[in-house]
């Protein structure tokens, strides 16, 4: 039975993608030329971008396109950036380094299953030989190597920084060192370089262009153009196909890659940021959050997102690809899904029919108060509350509270300073409640 239900799974994936690339428009390879679509033919509900654009420009955003149904609806630069500027894609580039995994296995030059010794060799990390045959290339896309991520620099990809301290799989942690290391991988199992693979595999295929470098720190980082990033973005629109060229033939990995990985963290796919949950985990914070990272945007969005909010986010209910690259005052935030959700909330006010209200996460039974500057109140309509935390949006506990057994609490905010942080609540039954305070 189990088998006779993948079979159909995939037959219906493979269906859904010949449909789906089949119905696309796809710009072409070599030259600039790239339809465009009005936000009347779309079917928005409002041409006016006006508060969209605002807050792009104050956020620092150099470049911002909105596909539907690949052609351009939106193509806004900003601060001098043009569309032939190239920028870079910060942790955003993980999710392209995952596809390019996908197809190495699909051209049998390797498998995720492989232990991840068989291309870097023996003695890469300081664990045992038993605990390192243990880690797979399965792992390293799910961050779930099993990696001590408590000895400070996580971008260290020596052998004495990485300390096994739990089985791989059986723990979530935003790890940068393991992602780095699949390059080697990559190019290991490929036996040539990953620019070249790209190219031979993307550019010449689809005209994506873009470069891994090497910067400061040992990050090996993506560059490319805004118009490159939507390309790819397309290219997951149409479930690996580009026109009548199926780049990604291997539709099981496919969807392994944008569906949840692992067990600990429900957002999380092979590299990709998921929208799909009723709980989610974020780097650095050892617990899960209630809810989804955007309550904005549809279930079955999942994204590339870096540091400064370089964003890639795919849609498929709604044939949309939305990309951000820019600046951001938020610097410290390796994930910044709350801009995420604030980007997305105001294109949903454009878009009008992107949501649903069952999309919307609401919690009526918490109310939030600033009656000072100097003290947030918090107050339960149903059960007592516990505890309160207060995080910034780089993941640092900054307060706590654990009031008296009451419906209320007040969380003092003296020597904190002005920015948005989230709260998380609990009350006496144990449940979990997520709310955002900006502190002027």
């Amino acid at each position: 039975m189990h088998f006779i239900k993948l079979v159909t799974i995939v037959v219906l994936s493979v269906i859904g993608h010949h449909i789906r690339g089949q119905n696309l428009y796809f710009p072409p390879k070599t030259t600039p030329i790239w339809d465009t679509l009005t936000p009347q033919d779309a079917g928005w509900c409002n041409d006016d971008f006006s508060e969209l654009y605002t807050f792009l420009d104050s956020t620092k955003t150099k470049a911002f396109i909105v596909l539907q149904g690949g052609k351009r609806v939106i193509e806004a630069y900003f601060d001098g950036f043009k569309a032939d500027s190239a920028w870079y894609w910060a942790s955003a580039g993980k999710s392209l380094t995952a596809f390019l995994v996908g197809l190495a296995q699909q051209q049998g030059q390797l498998s995720i299953e492989d232990p991840v010794n068989q291309y870097l060799n023996n003695g890469w990390t300081s664990c045992t030989s038993q605990s390192e045959n243990l880690i797979k290339i399965r792992h390293q896309l799910e961050m779930s190597t099993g990696f001590n991520d408590a000895l400070g620099n996580l971008n260290c990809t020596t052998s004495a920084c990485l300390h096994c301290i739990h089985q791989p799989g059986s723990s979530w942690s935003y790890h940068n060192a393991p992602y780095t290391l699949l390059r080697n991988v990559l190019e290991n199992a490929t036996n040539q370089g990953i620019n070249l693979y790209l190219f031979q595999q993307l550019t010449q295929k689809i005209g994506f262009t873009g470069i891994y470098a090497w910067l400061p720190d040992n990050l090996n980082v993506f560059f490319s153009t805004p118009r490159s990033m939507a390309r790819f973005g397309l290219l997951m629109l149409a479930q690996g196909v580009w026109e009548n060229d199926t780049i990604m033939s291997d539709q099981v990995f496919f969807n392994q890659m944008i569906n949840q990985a692992q067990p600990q963290n429900q957002a999380y796919g092979y590299l990709w940021w998921l929208n799909n949950t009723t709980n989610y985990m974020v780097p650095y914070v050892p617990f899960s959050i209630p809810g989804n990272p955007s309550p904005s945007s549809p279930m079955d969005m999942y994204s590339a997102i870096g540091k400064n909010s370089q964003i890639l986010n795919v849609i498929p209910s709604a044939d949309l690809v939305v990309v951000r690259l820019g600046e951001n005052s938020d610097t410290n935030i390796s994930v910044p899904w709350n801009y995420n959700e604030e980007m997305m909330r105001r294109l949903n006010d454009v878009i009008c029919h992107l949501t649903t209200p069952e999309h919307l996460q609401t919690v009526n039974e918490i109310r939030i108060s600033n009656q000072s500057d100097k003290t947030v109140h918090i107050e339960s309509s149903i059960h007592t509350i516990k505890r309160v935390r207060q995080y910034d949006l780089r993941g640092v506990l900054v307060r706590e509270s654990i009031p008296p057994s009451s419906r209320h609490a007040q969380l003092s905010q003296n020597g904190i300073k002005p920015g948005v942080y989230i709260l998380i609540i609990e009350d006496s039954q144990n449940n979990l409640y997520r709310k955002k305070i900006h502190r002027e």
